[in-house]
């Protein structure tokens, strides 16, 4: 801690002392002595020192420690410290002219003693000096002090520094902010230039932060990865400076193209533990990755809001699987190329009627679950329902109506997936060309060796493969050309665009043509009018699905729509 508190990345903080003595001119002599080299509180007994010792956001390095007070004595003191694990640590010298006393305190836990009278001040001093470095280094030896890459604080060390920091702040009325740096798609470097590369790029965000922000007062600390901790005291400079360090690292090399992001945590709530503030700061920071229109994030309360509210929801999943809280909802596809739209098949979505949030809108709860992997569970059980009722309506009307369900980029990688699959057709005995599986174009821009190797897979057992929301990545053109799939799906935005710009217009008709030319049929998401339609019927397209006919709803409503067909 010695060299910590001399650091360069730290200004102005002093370690603490606390006196504890009755006699008030003894207190001002140890305040003299104390007083140029740190910051000295006082207590008159026992009692007021350990009031003193356990208030919030106080850290003592030293205490000096008279024996004889009234109210509670040295002695008494001593006992409550040895056994209190939240100021054990903190070293006690005790001032004693007795030799007994001496010995008795240093077994109930002092450290050293000093005799008074106080008349030889640099022997004070210099006794303070040495026990508090010694119990500092002693402390510190358990952390790892610095990131052996960039020399920046490692995660512990940072964290336990971060409570000098407030004292320092709490006491100078200062208000702090909590910063997160991170590189965007920062694993691609390593893997593209070589972790020799990737290191160099760690090392030179660290020179930048500590020469951007070395006129504040601050911390930096990495605590893992490609991510970054700054813990400053609030300005309005503290935006230019991320500016800054992003603009150096933007400029560090041409053919990396370096962009770091950073979500800042400004005018932190001391009530929140220091791992919750970079938390809140590191959720800022994340709400902006893969866009490139914002480098820097604002934690709010609105994005507090949300955090709580996402992470209800994932708290929730278990017990909505359980109650049936999640429902399978169905928008029936109708066969355009009669005269008479014909119902032909059937997507199943998944919709969530929270017991006590109301209807949470899947926008909201399936990204939320693509992110954190809970959306293989939510397939597992729309693919199960939905085989269920493919089942239940082929028993119920004699005849079969297709569903297509959603197989996630999560899916893909699951080793599992086809068995999986085959014990739900088994179960509801149902084949695999009545369960119908959709997967995203975004997919293939993931890992396309991988999905090729599934869909294939898939195709192999039987299924029919949709490639959903096709024209919407960049991958589309090259992707055709490498993986088979059974229908095209064209993405909803085009037909919802295509009236009224020319460029929609002739994508549609020219995605209508590839799938012509790949010999698959088309399905139109998002028709909603009778000129869409007839527009999309003229181009060739054979499938539509939307709210022309019907928005998607439950099973029991959906039925209405298969006895239309026998009339």
């Amino acid at each position: 801690m010695e060299m910590l508190l001399s650091s360069s990345n730290v200004k102005n903080i002093n370690r603490r002392v606390l006196v504890v003595e009755d006699e008030q001119i003894n207190r001002e002599i140890l305040g003299a002595i104390l007083g140029r080299d740190y910051d000295v509180d006082y207590a008159a007994d026992g009692k007021e020192a350990w009031e003193k010792l356990h208030a919030d956001c106080v850290n003592y390095s030293l205490i000096l420690l008279d024996l004889m007070m009234p109210v509670m004595s040295g002695y008494e003191l001593l006992e409550k410290i040895s056994s209190d694990p939240a100021v054990k640590a903190i070293p006690v010298i005790v001032m004693t002219s007795e030799k007994d006393a001496e010995v008795k305190s240093i077994r109930q836990g002092a450290v050293d003693f000093i005799s008074k009278p106080y008349d030889m001040p640099e022997v004070i001093l210099a006794r303070c000096e040495r026990i508090i470095k010694l119990y500092e280094d002693r402390a510190m030896i358990k952390l790892t002090e610095n990131d052996e890459l960039t020399g920046l604080y490692s995660r512990d060390f940072f964290f336990e520094y971060v409570k000098w920091f407030d004292a320092y702040s709490l006491r100078e009325g200062k208000t702090v902010d909590a910063i997160v740096f991170n590189i965007e798609h920062f694993h691609l470097i390593n893997e593209m230039c070589g972790r020799s590369i990737g290191d160099s790029v760690l090392k030179e965000l660290a020179s930048c932060i500590q020469s951007v922000f070395s006129s504040s007062d601050f911390i930096a600390g990495r605590p893992g990865g490609d991510t970054f901790y700054v813990y400053c005291l609030n300005s309005d400079a503290n935006t230019s400076c991320i500016k800054k360090v992003q603009w150096q690292m933007a400029n560090f090399r041409d053919d990396l193209k370096i962009r770091v992001r950073a979500g800042i945590y400004q005018n932190v709530d001391f009530k929140v533990e220091p791992e919750g503030r970079f938390d809140r700061a590191k959720l800022a920071c994340n709400r902006i990755s893969g866009d490139y229109t914002a480098t820097v994030a604002y934690y709010d309360n609105e994005l507090h809001l949300k955090s709580i509210y996402n992470e209800r929801l994932i708290r929730d999943v278990d017990v909505a699987l359980k109650n049936g809280d999640f429902k399978v909802y169905y928008q029936p596809k109708y066969e355009i190329t009669s005269d008479r739209p014909r119902l032909c098949s059937a997507e199943a979505l998944i919709r969530w009627q929270h017991s006590e949030l109301g209807m949470i809108n899947p926008g909201v709860f399936i990204p939320l679950f693509e992110q954190n992997g809970l959306i293989q569970r939510i397939d597992n059980y729309v693919w199960d329902r939905a085989a269920a009722q493919i089942s239940e309506w082929r028993k119920k009307f004699g005849r079969t109506v297709p569903v297509s369900v959603n197989v996630s980029r999560i899916d893909i990688f699951d080793q599992l997936l086809e068995v999986k699959l085959q014990h739900i057709l088994k179960k509801n005995g149902i084949t695999s060309n009545e369960l119908m599986l959709e997967i995203t174009e975004s997919a293939y821009a993931d890992n396309a060796e991988k999905l090729i190797e599934t869909v294939n897979t898939l195709r192999g057992a039987g299924f029919k493969i949709e490639m959903d929301d096709f024209g919407t990545g960049y991958s589309s053109l090259n992707m055709i050309t490498s993986i088979c799939f059974d229908v095209l799906k064209l993405d909803m935005k085009f037909v919802k665009n295509m009236e009224r710009d020319e460029k929609s217009l002739k994508l549609v008709e020219i995605v209508i043509s590839i799938a012509k030319f790949l010999n698959v049929p088309v399905v139109a998401e998002g028709v909603e009018t009778e000129s869409q339609l007839g527009i999309l019927k003229s181009m060739g397209c054979q499938v539509i699905q939307g709210f022309y006919f019907s928005r998607p709803v439950p099973a029991e409503d959906f039925e209405e729509f298969i006895r239309r067909e026998e009339q």
